[in-house]
């Protein structure tokens, strides 16, 4: 099974890693993993600031790299449901909305594609520590991924996880709700990490890189001694 990598801009800018540890962990699931130079930006700063036809040209030069791709996985929610708001964008344009209609159905999260493609739960991770997992907004009530993360986490060998009280409560990151709403946004991001201290974690594990960043820092700035990670890096690990 070929699979082309979208990186997104943050795990490419921040989190690198992450994008390693997807493609280890594809590979070892048997996937043939590519990685298309002329990706860019998916538009989705542009789109949610109001700048709908700068945020296009991104979108097409999007759909012109994955053209020939067989299967678009990324490590991140908010970006994949980006790819399947495209062929509404396009709508009343006959050839770029078949094209985002194509990308849109060829693409996954990460976690959604290792659970609802390739059938997988466990991937033969190892990872000693007790964690908590936080639900990003995009991942879960736009794209619909809800269980697919739960059940890889659940079969990792040696890892404690505690639920996360209000769970489903935003971070307050949301792009560029963070810098239009910085107050809010703060009170937000607050009030999750008291919910993860609750929990007595030493992990936070996410599915987005914006939510993972965005909470990292308060805990930083904090000097809490709770380790952030991205769900690729925890099934990553595995014995030595």
């Amino acid at each position: 099974m070929k699979v082309s990598l979208f990186i997104t801009c943050l795990a490419d800018v921040f989190y690198p890693e992450v994008g390693m540890d997807v493609v280890e962990v594809l590979e070892r699931a048997g996937c043939e993993v590519d990685f298309p130079e002329e990706q860019t930006c998916c538009g989705q700063p542009a789109y949610s600031t109001g700048y709908l036809e700068d945020a296009k040209e991104a979108m097409k030069q999007m759909m012109m790299a994955f053209a020939d791709s067989e299967y678009v996985v990324t490590p991140s929610g908010s970006c994949a449901y980006m790819f399947k708001e495209y062929p509404e964008l396009f709508k009343g344009d006959p050839e770029w909305e078949s094209k985002a209609k194509i990308l849109a159905d060829k693409t996954y999260e990460f976690s959604q594609f290792l659970v609802d493609v390739l059938k997988m739960e466990d991937v033969g991770a190892v990872f000693e520590g007790r964690a908590t997992y936080h639900k990003s907004c995009h991942m879960t009530r736009l794209l619909g991924v809800k269980d697919a993360p739960m059940k890889l986490l659940k079969n990792v060998e040696g890892l404690e996880l505690e639920p996360l009280p209000r769970s489903q409560d935003c971070c307050g990151f949301g792009g560029t709700f963070s810098v239009k709403m910085g107050d809010i946004s703060s009170a937000m991001v607050d009030e999750k990490v008291e919910h993860i201290k609750e929990t007595g974690a030493d992990v936070l594990i996410g599915g987005d890189c914006g939510c993972l960043m965005n909470i990292g820092g308060r805990i930083k700035r904090e000097g809490l001694p709770i380790k952030v990670m991205h769900l690729a890096e925890v099934l990553n690990k595995t014995k030595a």
